[in-house]
């Protein structure tokens, strides 16, 4: 498609700027990052834009929310240098990260849902001696509900070297008794053990349960966290629908002629304006 097919209408690097709350140096930048289809110039070097480039430029916006900064230039890019099928690969790629998101808020929720149900399994402490109390921990901790490696081993239905293996990970973090010298996990053990037994189960690695069970402990145990996990559930969909606005300037775009335009070879620079 010839140049002149753009759009006869000349609009100048502070037009696109102003109607986005852009500066000047922002649109020659995502110029150069090849955001916008290259720029005509006059006799004189100055940039003249079309109204093909103020569409780019609302595609790339419209892109952020969902894919973010990076991936939509490298969109963009893609688009008006012609290659549109990695441009569809960068956008799949979104796409998979974020119903990985959604899977991982999913097993989450799982985790926490089983592991409500779980707490009415009660775990017999091994009657050979009597868990002390974690150094540090609390006051006011319910003792009886800690217990030792054997027995909660026994009623997730794992080994205890299972346990071993998920403590060397950082999932659960058990105290020495100082008599015994047994691991003893208190409660916030046993629920971590729970929830970390149900992510294995879902198919979650070790590497992956590792950060979740840390955002139970910062949020002082899984009541607290499901405020976080709502807002999580919120930024995904938010997230989903910023793809779908993407995706709806993105097609108008393509069938604008962008492809064509990023074929004609760009004028010659006169002076950097």
């Amino acid at each position: 498609m010839a140049r002149n097919l753009q759009n006869s209408d000349r609009l100048r690097p502070v037009d696109l700027a102003r109607g986005h709350g852009l500066s000047t140096q922002a649109i020659r930048n995502y110029e150069e990052a090849g955001i916008l289809p290259a720029a005509d110039r006059t006799p004189h070097g100055y940039r003249t834009y079309t109204p093909l480039h103020a569409h780019a430029l609302r595609v790339f916006l419209a892109l952020v929310p969902g894919h973010g900064h990076g991936t939509a230039t490298s969109i963009m890019r893609a688009v008006n240098e012609g290659a549109v099928e990695e441009a569809f690969r960068l956008i799949d790629g979104s796409h998979a990260e974020l119903l990985d998101d959604r899977r991982t808020l999913e097993a989450v929720e799982r985790a926490l849902r089983d592991l409500d149900a779980g707490e009415a399994t009660p775990i017999r402490p091994k009657p050979t001696a009597q868990p002390g109390p974690r150094p540090g921990a609390a006051s006011g901790a319910a003792s009886g509900r800690a217990t030792f490696i054997g027995p909660l081993a026994e009623t997730l239905g794992i080994r205890p070297a299972t346990l071993r293996k998920w403590e060397r990970a950082g999932l659960v973090r058990p105290h020495r008794d100082p008599l015994t010298g047994y691991r003893v996990y208190d409660e916030a053990d046993v629920r971590d053990a729970r929830m970390a037994h149900q992510l294995r189960r879902g198919g979650y690695l070790l590497d992956q349960i590792a950060p979740l069970l840390a955002q139970v402990r910062t949020a002082g145990g899984p009541e607290p966290l499901e405020a976080a996990l709502s807002s999580w559930r919120d930024r995904l969909s938010r997230r989903g629908r910023a793809m779908l606005s993407g995706a709806a300037e993105l097609e108008a775009y393509l069938r604008s002629g962008a492809e064509a335009v990023a074929s004609v070879p760009s004028t010659t620079v006169v002076a950097d304006r």
